[in-house]
């Protein structure tokens, strides 16, 4: 069998990679972590990052048959909406998008949202396995950044979402709610067990101080050799400690209260209030 097709789409303004997976034999793909633009001083949003993908699938002849989130994204607007109406396909999170729905209703005072994942087609248990034409993809349930976080293993690769970033930049903060520094070292040795030549694709880069380019790929091998947070020999309680002391001097994304409200629907906006114009809700001293 033929390796996938892999091609990535890194948004430098939210410093978010977005990746198209598809099976070079049936032509079926699938999309991971796509971004919606959104000027957030104009409240505006727009689909030039997701036209790009849509552009890449039609020119390379692949039929979307799903949209893959790693979880709630809380630095960027997802539009996995936007394709799914522009293309067809399904689109698919972690079982547990239900846990971060509860938690954000309660805070955005929006009781009438459904807290049970009716908003996406598909919730994956841990272990679950789907397919990409002839790719066989497994779930893999990688919490600690969110309650929600999965990564999807596909052949000799695996997409982690934010649990890891590059090397020289470390691991995801856990203070988000439902965040733990605990479990996120749980999931990072689950990680870490693939084997070393285990291609790692990140959903951000930030740029590490002294690097000049961006990247998104690494391997298992060289986190457990060098990555400043959790390499080799670093224990849980070590992890733990750095994790949630460093975790208390950053500030909010940006764009999380804005993501949240879109990326906890699928990727849909708020509903239109009776002048046909949807808002964003700011919850003030909350958070």
């Amino acid at each position: 069998m033929q390796s996938p097709i892999i091609e990535a789409f890194f948004d430098e303004s939210t410093y978010t990679a977005s990746y198209v997976v598809a099976d070079p034999e049936t032509r079926i793909a699938a999309v991971i972590d796509p971004v919606l633009d959104y000027d957030a001083a104009a409240g505006r949003t727009s689909t030039c990052s997701a036209d790009r993908i849509v552009r890449f699938l039609g020119s390379h002849s692949l039929t979307l048959e799903w949209i893959l989130e790693t979880h709630v994204h809380a630095d960027h607007l997802s539009a996995a909406l936007y394709l799914k109406n522009t293309l067809g396909g399904r689109i698919g999170i972690g079982r547990h998008v239900t846990e971060v729905q509860e938690t954000f209703r309660e805070i955005f005072n929006t009781p009438e949202l459904p807290a049970d994942g009716r908003q996406f087609d598909k919730l994956f248990d841990d272990n679950e396995e789907l397919a990409i034409g002839s790719v066989a993809v497994r779930v893999w349930h990688t919490p600690g950044h969110t309650p929600a976080c999965v990564s999807y293993l596909i052949a000799d690769t695996a997409f982690v979402g934010d649990t890891l970033f590059m090397p020289d930049f470390g691991t995801a903060r856990t203070d988000f709610p439902g965040g733990s520094a605990r479990i996120l070292y749980a999931s990072i040795l689950r990680l870490l067990s693939l084997p070393g030549d285990t291609r790692l694709f990140l959903c951000h880069d930030y740029k590490a101080p002294g690097r000049d380019e961006f990247c998104w790929q690494t391997t298992v091998a060289e986190q457990r050799a060098a990555n400043v947070h959790v390499h080799d020999g670093i224990d849980e309680d070590s992890f733990v400690a750095f994790r949630e002391g460093r975790d208390a001097t950053l500030g909010m994304p940006a764009l999380l209260l804005p993501s949240l409200q879109v990326n906890m629907r699928g990727g849909e906006l708020p509903d239109a209030e009776d002048n046909g114009v949807s808002y964003f809700k700011i919850p003030v001293n909350r958070l």
